[in-house]
């Protein structure tokens, strides 16, 4: 199974399951996450939520077969696609439980919109992270609400046109991550998050993630929406087929003019 879901001590442990592709998405997963989200906002036995990965890597990204599909998809199928991606992004970020992130290893592309969307993330000092979407002519349009928000657009300029790798340390003091600690500790610090969260009222909780949110500007429909057009038309362009096609060949793209 891609996704392996339990329950410990009122905590719903997601792991992805993939370790074999480093965790990559494909729609299967995407469909998975989305629907043990929202499983585990609904269940009143579970207080907390944590995403966690078998293997060496958090997650890679969008899997290599589900990009050879997309390649071929048209502007609708590409549009339908991304809603999907949107749907679960928009289900984490809005989940009335808390959401916990445990980053043991490389997280990039759509992975750093699941660390954005998820209310505490923890690293571990060797996790590198990547926003890689123009190094293969797309754009990180879905995730990007999530990650302007918790970098700021003045960092968001950088990392998404650069694509560059950066370390735990430069997380943590973006803002994508709350805490850095050596692989040893980070079930602790896990723990100890877990145990502050339960010792909160579950009501309360909720209206207080629903109070950021409020007082945030949350993002609207309108917006969702128009991030998935975006990305849609990306895939379907031109050089979004070059930069797939090309990765996928091993070869640099050659880009046509903007």
């Amino acid at each position: 199974m891609s996704l392996l879901i339990s329950q410990e001590n009122g905590v719903a442990v997601l792991t992805l399951n993939r370790p074999e592709v480093h965790n990559a998405f494909d729609d299967a997963l995407i469909a998975a996450l989305t629907a043990a989200y929202e499983a585990a906002g609904r269940d009143p036995g579970v207080r907390a939520i944590l995403l966690r990965a078998n293997g060496a890597s958090f997650c890679a990204g969008a899997d290599l077969n589900w990009m050879r599909r997309m390649a071929a998809y048209s502007l609708e199928e590409n549009l339908e696609d991304a809603g999907r991606l949107g749907a679960l992004m928009r289900t984490i970020d809005t989940c009335p439980k808390p959401t916990l992130a445990r980053v043991h290893g490389s997280a990039f592309a759509g992975a750093i919109g699941l660390i954005a969307c998820s209310d505490i993330a923890v690293a571990v000092p060797e996790a590198l992270f990547a926003v890689t979407e123009v190094r293969i002519g797309l754009i990180p349009a879905v995730i990007s609400p999530y990650l302007v928000r918790a970098m700021g657009a003045r960092q968001a300029r950088r990392y998404f046109l650069t694509a560059e790798r950066f370390d735990a340390a430069t997380a943590l003091s973006l803002g994508l991550v709350h805490e850095v600690v050596a692989p040893e500790d980070l079930d602790a610090a896990i723990a100890r998050h877990l145990k502050a969260l339960a010792a909160g009222s579950p009501a309360a909780l909720a209206a207080t993630k629903d109070l950021v949110a409020a007082v945030d500007r949350p993002l609207s429909h309108d917006v969702i929406a128009d991030t998935a057009r975006r990305i849609a038309q990306q895939r379907a362009s031109c050089d979004g087929r070059e930069g797939l096609t090309a990765f996928l060949e091993k070869r640099k793209p050659e880009w046509g003019q903007p």
